[in-house]
């Protein structure tokens, strides 16, 4: 009886180890719960009557044919679903995602590959200084023609009752000066600000938006390899209200929709179409499409010149981003 007594508690022991391990885990991955990609790119693919892409209300001025030289196009996830139109509009029938002309990286691969001259266009933000330097050990010099713009955007979980930030504040968060939202005239709690991957789009535009302010450190549970991924942690952290996260404001709003989270005014002054277009908005995120130098094929100008032309311009506004003209 004593042997099984013994045993018996071993067997607890174990379980409630097992048990302790498997709670540890669960709250880990709390912090951190997205892992769905980006985007789901077959909502918005080219050639699919159900796809969820801009559309021209007459053929487009430009046709290209499956003989051409087509350049091939990359981007990032908030871009997807401009560069797809463009392929819709423009583009054969017959061309497919990841079909050597169409692809979709994302920003940190996709620089790396237009460095490496494997693509020709990359649709997204400018790239970080890595990526710039990355390019130049390979001999590529990029260029950059800005085809539209949309805003950099903060936001909290919605039960935050924080509205308005100015950009000294959130400068002051993210180099961890201001460490409590009771800062900020908000709960007595701690301020989980998340960040993104080195080299993605949005931490890119941080770095450029903290303008030489040195950005804190992030605990591993408050960065985030997805754009997506860094939304569902601000709205699903666990003291909910407590953290803040970046974005583009497309991307947020037109692809995401998180009912959890709302978008931050700046310096009193709402991410609205409205504000962007008229640059009251104070930080504005401009959107290119990025080439190489002594690109040889001709096609690549032939299809910027056109996504200048008012036809391109339509598809950018009807996307959701806010034109050039």
């Amino acid at each position: 009886m004593r042997v099984f007594a013994i045993w018996g508690i071993v067997f607890i022991v174990i379980i409630g180890s097992f048990a302790g391990i498997l709670g540890w885990r669960a709250y880990n991955e709390s912090l951190i719960i997205d892992t769905s990609p980006n985007i789901n790119t077959h909502e918005y693919l080219p050639f699919d009557e159900n796809s969820k892409i801009a559309t021209l209300e007459k053929e487009a001025s430009l046709k290209f044919q499956i003989s051409d030289d087509l350049p091939v196009l990359d981007g990032a996830a908030a871009v997807f679903p401009v560069y797809s139109a463009f392929i819709n509009a423009v583009y054969p029938d017959t061309v497919k995602l990841y079909d050597d002309v169409f692809d979709y990286n994302n920003t940190v691969t996709g620089y790396k590959r237009l460095a490496e001259k494997s693509t020709d266009i990359f649709f997204g933000a400018q790239p970080s200084k890595e990526q710039v330097d990355y390019a130049a050990k390979n001999g590529t010099e990029f260029v950059y023609t800005l085809i539209g713009s949309d805003a950099f955007v903060f936001f909290v979980h919605k039960n935050n009752p924080i509205d308005n930030l100015t950009t000294e504040q959130i400068k002051k968060i993210y180099s961890g000066e201001i460490t409590n939202w009771k800062e900020l005239g908000g709960k007595d709690e701690l301020i989980a600000a998340f960040q993104r991957n080195e080299g993605s789009g949005s931490q890119s535009m941080l770095i450029r938006f903290m303008d030489g302010t040195p950005i804190m450190e992030p605990p591993t549970e408050q960065r985030n390899d997805l754009m997506s991924g860094i939304i569902e942690d601000v709205a699903r952290y666990k003291s909910k209200s407590g953290s803040i996260g970046f974005s583009f404001r497309y991307y947020v709003e037109g692809i995401i929709k998180n009912p959890d989270i709302k978008l931050l005014s700046i310096d009193g002054i709402a991410p609205t179409i409205e504000n962007i277009k008229s640059k009251a908005y104070p930080i504005t995120a401009p959107l290119y499409a990025v080439t190489y130098k002594d690109n040889h094929n001709k096609n690549v100008a032939r299809l910027l010149e056109w996504v200048l032309s008012d036809e391109g311009q339509e598809l950018i506004e009807k996307t959701g981003y806010v034109s050039v003209k």
